[in-house]
Parts: C-alpha cells; sequence; structure tokens
C-alpha cells in the first residue's frame, strides 16, 4: 500500500525543482552547457513544484522537453549536431505557434543543462524526478539526427535514440499523461520538425526491453539497477489513466483524450507482463564474482493498481499542499541568482 500511495505522490510534488533555460539564451550559448556553468551565470529559471509549473504555463510560457541519447561516454553532444538541431526546433515551434522571435516565452529542459553534473546526491534526486519533468513540459522534442558517437564505431540515429530505456521512459512519462499531440521528431538542423505518429508509443511502451548502461557494465560499483528508479513514477501514471478511464465512462468528454487513454490501456493489457515485468534479471559484481539473480521489479503491484482504481479507493492527493508561495501569491517567476 506504502508504494501505491508513493507513487501517487510522485504526480504531484517533485524530489528537485524543474530547471530550465530561456529560449534565447538557450540558442545564444552556442553548444550545450553545463549545469553548473547557467546556474552561476543566473541563466537558470527554476520551479519548485508542479503547482509552480502549471502556473507558468497559464502565465503564457511554453516548456519544451528535449529527450535525446548522449554521442559520447563523456559529454552528451561533442560534434554539437544535436544542439544545432535543438536550436532550429525552438525556432520552428515558435514560429508555427506564433510564440514570437524574442523566444523569450519559451523555456528548454534538456538533460546536460538542466540536471546537476558535479554533485550525485541532487544529480540523483532529479533523476527521480525525471518522470514528473517529461511529464509536464508542454512540448516533447525527440532529437535525433544521425551523429557518430565519439567513443564508438557506430552512428547514433532514431534507431539508436529508441532502444535507449532511458529515451523510451521519457517518452512514456510525456505520453501517458499528454497523449502524442505535442510531440515531435526532429532530425537534421535543415528539417522542419515533425509530429510523431499517433501509434508512435507502442513500441516505447516497452520501457524495460530498452538498453541501459549500467546493465551493459553488469552493475559493477553500482548498488541497483536503473529500471528499479523507474517502477514508482510509471505506476503512477499507470494509476492516473486507468482512473482516467474509468472516469471517461461516466461522462462525455474529449474524443481524442478518450481514444489515447483507451489506445494506452489497450496496448499495456496485450503486453503487461512485458510492459510491467514482475521481475528481471541483474547481474552483479560481488567479490570478484559474476552473479547474475532474479530481482522483484513491479511484482503484484499492477494488479494491486487496478484493484485499487475499480474500488472507487481515492487517487487524488490535496495538490494545494504541494504549491510555493512563488506560484500562490503572483504570476511573477525569478531566474536563480537573480538580483532584479
Amino acid at each position: 500500500e506504502a508504494t501505491l500511495n508513493e507513487s501517487v505522490r510522485a504526480l504531484y510534488q517533485l524530489d528537485y525543482p524543474l530547471h530550465l533555460i530561456r529560449g534565447d539564451e538557450f540558442v545564444e550559448e552556442g553548444k550545450l552547457m553545463r549545469h553548473e556553468v547557467l546556474r552561476n551565470t543566473h541563466k537558470l529559471t527554476v520551479l519548485d513544484s508542479l503547482p509552480d509549473v502549471d502556473a507558468f504555463v497559464a502565465a503564457g510560457k511554453h516548456v519544451l522537453f528535449f529527450s535525446h541519447q548522449w554521442t559520447s561516454f563523456t559529454v552528451p553532444d561533442p560534434s554539437s549536431h544535436q544542439y544545432e538541431c535543438m536550436c532550429h526546433a525552438v525556432k520552428d515551434l515558435a514560429m508555427r505557434n506564433g510564440w514570437g522571435e524574442s523566444l523569450k516565452d519559451v523555456f528548454v529542459w534538456v538533460d546536460y543543462s538542466c540536471i546537476p553534473q558535479a554533485n550525485p546526491s541532487t544529480q540523483n534526486l532529479a533523476i527521480r524526478s525525471l518522470a514528473a519533468y517529461a511529464s509536464s513540459a508542454t512540448y516533447f522534442v525527440i532529437v535525433a539526427p544521425d551523429t557518430p558517437h565519439a567513443d564508438l564505431d557506430d552512428i547514433c540515429d532514431l534507431d539508436t535514440y529508441q532502444r535507449r530505456m532511458w529515451c523510451r521512459a521519457e517518452q512514456v512519462c510525456h505520453s501517458m499523461r499528454n497523449g502524442t499531440e505535442g510531440m515531435y521528431l526532429a532530425v537534421g538542423k535543415n528539417v522542419a520538425v515533425e509530429p510523431v505518429r499517433r501509434d508512435f508509443f507502442a513500441e516505447s511502451l516497452h520501457v524495460f526491453n530498452g538498453e541501459l548502461t549500467c546493465c551493459r557494465l553488469e552493475h559493477k560499483g553500482m548498488g541497483a539497477c536503473d529500471r528499479q528508479s523507474l517502477v514508482i513514477p510509471l505506476l503512477g501514471l499507470y494509476g492516473e489513466l486507468l482512473r482516467a478511464s474509468h472516469e471517461m465512462e461516466r461522462e462525455i468528454g474529449n474524443a481524442d483524450a478518450i481514444h489515447s487513454v483507451n489506445a494506452f490501456l489497450s496496448e499495456i493489457e496485450k503486453h503487461q507482463e512485458e510492459v510491467f515485468p514482475r521481475t528481471f534479471k541483474r547481474t552483479m559484481w560481488r567479490k570478484n564474482r559474476r552473479l547474475t539473480e532474479e530481482v522483484l521489479l513491479f511484482g503484484d503491484l499492477i494488479d494491486r493498481m487496478k484493484a485499487r482504481i475499480s474500488s472507487g479507493v481515492g487517487f487524488e492527493i490535496d495538490k494545494e499542499s504541494v504549491g510555493t508561495l512563488s506560484t500562490k501569491a503572483s504570476e511573477t517567476f525569478v531566474r536563480h541568482g537573480a538580483s532584479d
């Protein structure tokens, strides 16, 4: 029961504030900038809670979440191919939607710039909030131009992007809550961004079939597998989908929304054991010995969430209690470290 409650809480609370870069400054930087550099030069806008994010968007701001794969082991984008693609996407979407050429109402989230890189503790808190970041963004852009990997004899492209577990997880966290209407694909700096296909989520839903660096390294020096960190957020999103479906049965709502919710639930129902594995095999090293063991992942949590929603047990928490004074008192959002 505690795990179910925690999954619901995770939908409405951030373990680490959402950090964003204003569109015009993102484009002016010339490359993806490290989080600490942007923080120390006061170029990050900080939102402490999800109600803050809602108020930020209600005030006319547009949040673009860029999902991409790193093209080296140490830095995200050594060739700047992906950065150039991101800049093109920002300008293209701003022009299409009439946001203005200044880009001052457009805000960007991208991992290297918006997640702490130097402090492992705060970095872990931000990673725990990744699902909430992705699901609360107004637009989600998959950035996957053909780019050589700096450390491997390999080309990174949409296929390699789609094989990464974290890339799939980000897509699912956004689309399970928002549908695919605000999701776009950017594959080149001279190519217009395109909406993803409506059925694009079907492969992404199989999050746990994706590739992980921790598994490739056989968890040497690691306490857990990254798969385990996704149980809570994905369980909560699934519960919200079920709740939405039950409410739609009683009310006449938006046809597109109903279709989107039912499409997700239908795909999950057909492949539940694969989408939400009960267990998984983890290879680890202990005292110089290689061990493979079966580890609990979702167990019976999906069945328990279904029973909870079907019985009508409350799913909501008091959203008013997770806001901050910045959203309750005004619509002015102060940038990190700013004195003006």
